[in-house]
């Protein structure tokens, strides 16, 4: 154990913590120092570090690199506890000594002592996936005053579950990651003391502002919303110029998070239903005699002309500059008509770096689960 240098402990350590990292659905960078490898998107990530850095973590949730970090509530940092560091040092010393004692042919062990070498090494793992759990329990993330901090405690004898699958369920109990939003908190939240709230901008907000209630993804805020509408607790429209105008309430709407798309409150759009049911009277018609025939028209009811259904919907088109937020509400709607909706990008006339690439562009479709042949 006293041969044991510095260098190997730290090479074991690294080991034994991806040992025991799930990586979903959390992203996770493990001992990552520079922020431009760590990516910039609305994925939630988890940043382990192998010591507590304050200055470090500030630097990493302010940049990207050279570039000013975005989504900066996406980030969650794990530290180890260093008053835990001195028994899981002695416990991975121990368990590298064994290694080398099974390892090393001049000791000539008896067939016994290599039964025992072999239990020490076995009861030696059990115990470091145990150490390490002790030791990297500290999480931080940015907060509305700054960084916040939570302490995993000490995990249960036995349990078998993934350090980043910890820090999850621990943010979850914790109400800093949300899988499911009501929609009462939507309109309470989003709403309160206004008419009108950009859809964009409401998750936008929980990806970009310190200290907002975390999402697991934009479908969180898409199922909250629709649920909403079809509650009647507020509309979803769009605003035409600068007022907003209600096309769904009280019916299951197709959300696209567009620039111009908002969520509306209940009374407008209950105003704008009443506005559009135009009062007919009662009338009255002859028959051959000349008497009059009173006719109850709030009573009619007429039957439209059915219409052709398209199954097939092919569409190719140049689309101009800053008119991408414009054709998403097609988009969805195509994807709620049709069970198979296949999409070709083809951009040109630009460029792009590789590094926004592999970032941007990628990532946001690996988020997505979307296979994409290149």
């Amino acid at each position: 154990m006293e041969n044991i240098k510095k260098d190997e402990v730290s090479d074991f350590e690294k080991e034994i913590l991806e040992d025991n990292i799930k990586g979903h659905p959390l992203k996770v960078f493990i001992w990552e120092e520079k922020s431009n490898n760590i990516s910039d998107s609305e994925e939630l990530k988890l940043v382990i570090l192998s010591r507590r850095d304050d200055g470090l973590m500030s630097n990493i949730l302010k940049n990207k690199g050279k570039t000013p970090r975005v989504y900066v509530n996406t980030l969650v940092f794990l530290c180890p506890l260093e008053s835990e560091r001195g028994a899981f040092a002695e416990a991975l010393r121990r368990r590298l000594g064994f290694e080398y004692i099974k390892k090393d042919g001049n000791l000539r062990l008896t067939s016994d002592q290599e039964q025992e070498v072999l239990r020490e090494i076995k009861k030696a793992d059990s115990e470091l996936n145990e150490y390490i759990r002790r030791l990297y329990r500290l999480i931080i993330l940015p907060g509305k005053e700054g960084l916040k901090e939570l302490d995993l405690g000490i995990p249960t004898y036995g349990e078998e579950k993934d350090i980043d699958q910890d820090v999850y369920e621990t943010l979850r109990a914790e109400g800093e990651i949300l899988e499911k939003i009501a929609p009462l908190v939507i309109r309470e939240k989003y709403l309160s003391g206004k008419t009108y709230c950009p859809t964009n901008q409401i998750y936008q907000s929980s990806f970009r502002t310190p200290g907002e209630t975390r999402v697991l993804n934009k479908n969180v805020f898409e199922e909250g919303i629709i649920e909403g509408v079809y509650k009647g607790l507020f509309g979803l429209g769009e605003l035409e110029k600068d007022e907003p105008i209600c096309r769904y309430f009280k019916e299951k709407p197709t959300v696209s998070f567009s620039d111009k798309e908002v969520i509306i409150d209940e009374k407008i759009c209950k105003e704008e239903q009443e506005s559009k049911k135009e009062p007919v009277s009662s009338g009255s018609l002859e028959d051959a005699s000349g008497q009059e025939i009173e006719i109850d028209t709030d009573n009619i009811t007429t039957t439209p002309e059915p219409s052709k259904a398209l199954t097939i919907v092919h569409l190719k088109f140049n689309l101009p500059k800053g008119k991408v937020s414009g054709i998403m509400g097609v988009m969805h709607l195509l994807q709620s008509k049709f069970e198979k909706l296949n999409v070709e990008i083809t951009a040109e006339e630009g460029a792009i770096s590789e590094q926004d690439y592999e970032d941007k562009i990628k990532e946001t479709f690996r988020q997505l689960g979307i296979e994409v042949e290149e």
